[in-house]
């Protein structure tokens, strides 16, 4: 089986590529024929006898039929190393026997040197442009033979060099194209690798949202059991028992207003777990403004200094990541004025290139890590287990670092994903 080199021509494998490419390949082809025809008609417009005349054009069709047949018509699957080689070789001696009659076929001799570049493997393309090479330099002298025997060391010099030239302007057109294939390549890659990431945070956020519809919904049902279903039946209970009390005026009192009490609470908490469900906080301020308000409005309500800082430049997260930060916010400090008693509250939001970190730290009694861990219950209710669910759903992690008296730091980061500005 010979060896086929698949493109028309090694030298525009540059542009194999190239929305050019089809122009070039008709280029090639037809090259050699235009090349020809510019060479006879010069030869004609010069004086020449009709004897010469006859004998050139013979010759010219002769090359005409032999390019058409052995180039120009010959289809791609037969364009294999031995028919290219018999091609050059038969369009190389009609063009030296045009340019001995007259040295204007010269032009046409160029063709040649294209056509060496065609043959596939390199030290063919090396012979076919050296022979080339010596035809051109010397046919207009007596030919190669008698080039040598006159000036052979400049002779051999212009081959060497013209040859070298030639073969190392293939080279480079090689090399150019393999590294621009190569940068191609790695742009292609990088790209479908963004589209994956891509795809990895959509997956993600698809993910947290369906978690924490769930995670809502369990939330839900414990506020609804641990606050209100007690408190209705703490209302029932009181009536009843006032029920009962009719008789004892004071007695009958005291019960209407311990269900008076009851239901104010159970209201409260109805109000507190619904404003839970979405944070209105984001809906007209960013991250850090909401953040901010939260923790002037605690230290407010509980006369605990808290100074809140943001450090990085702040950008507009998804949705999903400022709501689980903002939820972890008002979770800490929730579990600060009820466990901490703490002097003095600090939180920082630290905006990062891959990544978003929230520091919450109090000077309170602070607790046991390592025993609440071994013991497996979070003796703060709800707070850390909420903390830590909500993050870890956002492939993000929390960390709570705390002693007795030593006060408690807890640290919540989440991956970065900014909203996609709108093109």
């Amino acid at each position: 089986m010979e060896d086929c080199d698949e493109r028309p021509s090694a030298f525009l494998n540059s542009a194999s590529d190239s929305p050019w490419r089809p122009w070039l390949l008709r280029f090639e082809q037809v090259m050699p024929l235009v090349l020809l025809a510019a060479a006879t008609l010069t030869s004609l417009l010069q004086q020449q006898s009709r004897d010469h005349l006859s004998d050139t054009l013979v010759l010219v069709g002769l090359a005409l039929v032999w390019v058409l047949a052995t180039d120009t018509f010959v289809p791609e699957r037969l364009r294999v190393t031995s028919v290219r080689v018999v091609s050059f070789a038969g369009m190389l001696a009609l063009a030296g026997l045009l340019m001995a009659g007259d040295v204007v076929f010269l032009i046409f001799m160029i063709a040649c040197f294209f056509r060496a570049l065609t043959l596939a493997r390199m030290p063919l393309i090396l012979l076919g442009l050296a022979a080339t090479s010596m035809f051109i330099n010397s046919l207009s002298s007596g030919g190669p033979l008698q080039a040598l025997r006159d000036w052979p060391v400049p002779f051999v010099a212009i081959v060497v060099i013209q040859t070298a030239a030639i073969a190392g302007g293939l080279g480079l057109s090689r090399q150019l194209a393999e590294q621009n294939e190569q940068r191609r390549m790695a742009v292609t890659e990088l790209e479908a690798a963004l589209e994956e990431n891509a795809g990895l945070h959509r997956q993600l956020l698809s993910q947290a949202r369906e978690a924490g519809v769930l995670d809502e919904r369990q939330r839900l049902s414990r506020e609804i059991h641990d606050t209100l279903a007690q408190g209705f039946t703490g209302i029932i209970t009181q009536l009843q028992a006032a029920q009962q009390a009719s008789d004892d005026p004071p007695e009958w009192q005291r019960h209407l207003d311990a269900a008076s009490a009851l239901a104010r609470d159970n209201l409260r908490e109805a109000r507190r777990a619904v404003h839970a469900l979405n944070p209105e906080e984001l809906e007209h301020t960013g991250l850090p403004e909401a953040l901010s308000g939260i923790v002037h409005r605690w230290s407010a309500r509980t006369g605990v200094p808290a100074e809140f800082v943001t450090t990085g430049t702040a950008a507009t997260m998804h949705p999903e990541i400022e709501a689980t930060l903002l939820r972890v916010t008002q979770e800490a400090l929730g579990n600060v004025a009820e466990h901490a008693a703490a002097r003095r509250v600090g939180l920082t939001l630290s905006y990062m290139e891959d990544q978003l970190t929230l520091d919450v730290r109090d000077d309170g009694v602070g607790f046991d890590v390592e025993r609440l861990r071994r013991n497996g219950k979070d003796h703060r209710g709800f707070g850390l287990t909420g903390m830590r669910k909500r993050v870890q759903r956002l492939a993000g992690s929390l960390v709570v670092e705390s002693e007795p008296g030593g006060g408690t730091a807890i640290s919540a980061t989440v991956p970065a994903i900014p909203v996609k500005e709108p093109q």
